[in-house]
């Protein structure tokens, strides 16, 4: 019986070059502007400058994606309907320990001695184009990066005060509803009268299930 030739060795697998590692971030930043179209432009060119660019148009949205997300630096506009920028500063400086600066088209002697009080690392003034903010920025993470009391923790605070969490579900319910603050205090106390609870545990039950409807959003 004839033996079986061997098949002929077809050409060599040429092994495929490795892919490019996606290059690194060069920091988070949450961009707080009720202009979207601001909000768009500022957000996309931070983005092509290589940071990760975390988006809101109103102070409260603002507040809870920094609970959620802890950038590291936030780029505030000032005059907001709601809470303004200098609220959402206030927060980030006392609650989490985030470093922010403002961007504005505000620049009188009171706005600007508010920026100086807060402690804010940079003032831009509008008109301002992308290509003008990245520098701000780029100077603002290198203070950060420079100065370590200025980095928020690695750690969340275990829970905001109440009264704070008050204050944050009465804005939500402001911006979702179109309320006043009194009327969105009043909705808060009844449907908490309603579940038999506080006012305060009302508050942070708002609070979570806005969070978690972030959180399945991503």
């Amino acid at each position: 019986m004839p033996g079986m030739s061997s098949p002929a060795p077809g050409p060599a697998a040429t092994p495929s070059a490795p892919s490019a590692p996606a290059p690194a971030s060069k920091g988070r930043i949450l961009v707080v502007d009720d202009d979207r179209l601001v909000l768009a432009t500022v957000a996309h060119g931070l983005a092509q400058a290589g940071y990760e660019v975390i988006d809101a148009d109103n102070g409260d949205d603002a507040i809870l994606l920094a609970r959620e997300h802890r950038p590291q630096l936030a780029l505030l506009d000032i005059r907001m309907e709601g809470k303004s920028g200098f609220d959402v500063a206030a927060t980030l400086r006392d609650a989490y320990r985030i470093p922010f600066m403002f961007l504005s088209a505000f620049s009188d002697e009171a706005t600007v001695a508010e920026v100086q009080r807060l402690g804010a690392l940079a003032y831009l003034v509008k008109p301002l184009d992308v290509g003008q903010i990245v520098p701000g920025v780029e100077a603002a993470f290198a203070r950060i990066q420079a100065e370590p009391a200025l980095t928020a923790p690695t750690q969340p605070p275990v829970r905001d005060s109440l009264a704070d969490a008050v204050s944050l579900a009465v804005g939500i319910l402001m911006h979702r509803h179109s309320l006043t603050r009194t009327a969105a205090f009043t909705r808060l106390q009844r449907l908490a009268n309603e579940l038999g609870i506080s006012a305060d545990k009302q508050a942070e039950r708002l609070i979570g299930a806005v969070e978690e409807l972030a959180r399945s959003g991503e």
